[in-house]
């Protein structure tokens, strides 16, 4: 491409360079004018942030026509382009005047600099400060994708601009139309130093219809925090009636803030709840309070608290509390999404003081220490009973204190671990409980052996357990003491072979494994019946337990056993990922002596136990599938099962189903999905958010200052449903449910959300959630988004949190032909 002329100088410019350009302008019948090139090897601007701002940065301009005078004026007509620095200037004429270093454009005006657009028909900058104007601009903003228009734009300097009759949107204007949503302001003042921004007037309208308004209000122009109000939530819950929440967010200095949220629900009436974060270079936390003082409902004060908190006095020694506590027990059904954790009914309380020790330092080399800790802790429960009785549970022990020492280590290949402590129990609450203290150890040794030397992929490890304890009771227990003590060996010889070779399934290489395992167990039968169960609980019965040294979890409790267990596993993996593409196991055990200790009592004489079978593959594209069976040998029936499998053919469309079934407990399935159903159609293979350099090309063309790129579901007119049910085939009922609708609008998602949660075989509670979410903005209503999280597996959020950040387009620079 050729170019008729080129002026590459700064205010005071060399005298070359501003002859040539005086030349160029005086002399019409020049027949060997100045060519340029783009130059892509160039795409850095021409002075990095480091650069000694004393220096001028260069100018370069190109156009159709250039005429000037050396050292007064510049003018471009046709085409013309400036830039300088990381700023382009684009117009019909552009005039700059080297006195005051300002530049003048007219007609079809266009700025860029780092990614973000103005338009407009005239323009003034003054290009050492920036101060300058722009009239009845056009703007877009790359990390955003979003923008507007204003009557008037004034640039103050660097750090400072104001905006008269500003608008703000993400959305584009189509047939004429006006934009979904709009934030206007009679004036905008723009603080990038203090970073803040200052609105009067503003109004956030939805199709022309005011939604939100505020005389005067302030907003942050970075990512650190700032005190002011946050968007309102509301949603209709059949336990609270409608509910309105106005969160108030205080930055109350670098390394503390608060969010105090007023609350009020025509049911229960007015309350506060509140969140206080804090952090300094040793300790941080956060600390939780829910307050609702007179609830119509209930007739009483109804509260929540949590304090996480952790403090750290070294690298080695640090303290942690984690205390959950409410007001009463109907709570959690009260208000389901207040109590995190995954047992909203069981409120755990701790807190623990860990050190751990420099192995280096203990002098003891010939352990091997790797590891060595000491702690002491206290935790307590607290138990949210209902009135049913089939629904009440038992709390576990309160343990105050547990103080205990623990470590592991490599002697030479004689790996080791111990497990010492004294623990007190009590059960407050609960007259029939038996209390005392235990003291215990726990102790193996193994030594992992390769049969065959220099090869690798089998290995036998002989180990030996001790499992020892002594109880100091507060009453006497059924044999008549108070104190007891036993002492309990395992032993068990584990055999583990990984044999792999290269192979080609389905059209595709893989690596093809076979992995046989057997186990040898042995522990004698010791009589534990007098001793209480302060922790222990039978193991699920699962391809992992079966290997397991104790049938049972905790310490009261050691299951003798004599027994063999023999498995397979195959799978096939990718060579390139290593990601697991198929897995196929079986696994059972054989005992050779019947076993006495068991979770009922009752002792176990079935030889063989059930069969164990399990597989998993993804080969076919866009299906997993996922399946587990317990196969009952002796009864010739299925014990258990479990099957999974989930359809995801591209982004936004998944569909999950689970069955599962114990035999006379439960069976139940479980279907989730994400799904368009209507509108246009989602890209099948869009990618969660589009390539920074996309996005910084669109913000650099003309269409770029009416579009948005970004990672998004759809350019807009898209209906998905998603939804969530747990159905128990049993009962005949719906446990858990989910039913929703999103609609993408483009700039703009709209979100409605019924949820319905158990809390008995006759009680549920149901909520009813809205949620506007303004692209580029701000999202309002209650949010359904950890709702759909949580309850749909693969749910992808329609629009990515990140889909609008861009990086800085580069600007594009220009090299003589003849350099």
């Amino acid at each position: 491409m050729q170019w008729r002329q080129s002026v590459a100088s700064p205010p005071a410019a060399a005298a070359s360079a501003a002859q040539a350009a005086s030349g160029a302008a005086s002399d019409a019948t020049s027949t060997d004018p100045v060519q340029l090139r783009r130059s892509y090897q160039m795409g850095l601007p021409t002075r990095d942030s480091r650069r000694d701002k004393s220096v001028p940065l260069p100018i370069f301009v190109d156009a159709d026509k250039l005429t000037g005078e050396s050292g007064v004026r510049t003018t471009a007509e046709g085409s013309a382009r400036m830039r300088r620095g990381t700023m382009t200037i684009r117009a019909d004429k552009l005039e700059h005047t080297d006195a005051d270093n300002t530049a003048h454009a007219v007609g079809n005006v266009r700025v860029d600099n780092l990614g973000n657009s103005y338009a407009g028909p005239q323009a003034q900058l003054q290009l050492d400060t920036n101060a300058g104007w722009f009239i009845s601009p056009t703007y877009r903003f790359a990390r955003t994708g979003a923008g507007g228009h204003a009557e008037r734009f004034d640039f103050i300097d660097e750090q400072h601009a104001n905006a008269t009759k500003a608008s703000y949107t993400s959305c584009t204007p189509e047939d004429g139309a006006g934009p979904a949503w709009e934030l206007t302001t009679s004036k905008v003042e723009l603080d990038f130093e203090n970073e803040v921004g200052r609105a009067e007037g503003a109004v956030v309208r939805f199709y022309g219809v005011p939604i939100l308004a505020a005389p005067v209000m302030t907003f942050p122009l970075s990512e650190k925090r700032k005190s002011g109000w946050l968007p309102p939530n509301f949603d209709i819950s059949n336990r609270s009636g409608f509910e309105f929440e106005l969160p108030y967010y205080w930055n109350i200095a670098p390394n503390y803030d608060a969010t105090l949220t007023p609350t009020f629900a025509t049911r229960r009436g007015a309350g506060l709840r509140t969140e206080f974060r804090y952090l300094e270079p040793n300790l941080s936390g956060v600390l939780n309070a829910d307050l609702l003082p007179n609830d119509r409902e209930a007739e009483k004060d109804r509260w929540l608290t949590r304090l996480q908190h952790q403090q750290n006095f070294d690298t080695r020694t640090w303290v942690k509390l984690d205390i959950q506590r409410t007001s009463d027990d109907d709570y959690w059904k009260d208000f389901p999404r207040a109590i995190s954790g995954i047992t909203p009914r069981l409120l755990s309380s701790q807190a623990a003081f860990e050190h751990r020790f420099d192995p280096g330092s203990l002098g003891m080399p010939g352990l091997g220490v790797q590891d060595l800790q000491a702690f002491a802790r206290v935790q307590e429960w607290q138990a949210l009973q209902t009135t049913d009785t089939s629904t009440r549970f038992v709390s576990p022990y309160r343990r105050a204190p547990q103080v205990g020492v623990a470590g592991s280590g490599d002697a030479s290949g004689l790996q080791w671990s111990l497990d010492t402590q004294v623990n007190r129990f009590t059960h407050p609450g609960n007259e029939n409980a038996i209390e005392g203290t235990r003291f215990h150890a726990l102790t193996s040794i193994a030594y992992p052996i390769n049969p065959v030397p220099g090869a690798i992929g089998w290995t036998i490890t002989p180990r030996l357990n001790l499992n020892a304890a002594s109880y100091a009771l507060d009453e006497v227990s059924t044999n008549g003491r108070k104190s007891m003590s036993r002492v309990i060996p395992t032993f068990s010889l584990n055999s583990v072979w990984v044999l792999e070779r290269p192979g080609r399934w389905f059209g595709r290489d893989y690596i093809e494994t076979l992995e046989p395992r057997l186990q040898y167990l042995k522990t004698p039968y010791r009589d534990q019946s007098a001793i209480p169960q302060f922790d222990s609980a039978p193991l699920d019965f699962n391809a992992d337990s079966i290997y397991a040294d104790n049938a049972f979890s905790g310490i009261d409790r050691v299951a003798d056993a004599h027994q063999v267990a023999a498995g397979v596993t195959a799978r096939l993996i990718d060579p390139t990922t290593g990601a697991e593409a198929l897995r196929l196991g079986i696994v059972q055990r054989y005992l050779l002596s019947d076993q006495r200790i068991t979770a009922d009592g009752e002792p176990l004489t079935q030889k063989l136990s059930d069969l164990l079978l399990l597989g998993s593959t993804s080969v076919i594209p866009h299906w997993y599938l996922d399946s587990t069976l317990r196969w009952n040998a002796d009864a010739h029936r299925v014990e258990r099962t479990t099957f999974t499998t989930r359809y995801t053919p591209g982004a936004w469309r998944t569909v999950a189903l689970t069955f599962r079934e114990t035999r006379g407990l439960n069976r139940q399935v479980d279907i989730g999905w994400q799904w368009p159903f209507a509108g246009r159609m989602p890209s099948m293979t869009a990618p969660a958010a589009a390539p920074a350099a996309a996005v910084a090309a669109a913000a650099n063309t003309e269409s770029g200052m009416r579009s948005s790129a970004g990672g998004c579901a759809s350019a807009g007119g898209t209906w998905y449903t998603v939804g969530r049910v747990n159905y128990n085939l049993l009962d005949n009922r719906i446990t858990d449910s989910l039913f929703g609708i999103e609609y993408d609008g483009g700039c703009w998602i709209g979100r409605v959300v019924a949820e319905r949660l158990s809390t008995g075989r006759a009680e549920a509670s149901t909520r009813l959630m809205f949620q506007l979410e303004l692209v580029g903005l701000s999202r309002l209503g209650s949010s359904p988004l950890r709702a759909l999280r949580d309850n749909i597996p693969g749910y992808r959020l329609l629009r990515e949190e990140n889909a609008l950040i861009a990086s800085p387009a580069n600007p594009e620079p220009f090299t003589s032909a003849n350099d």
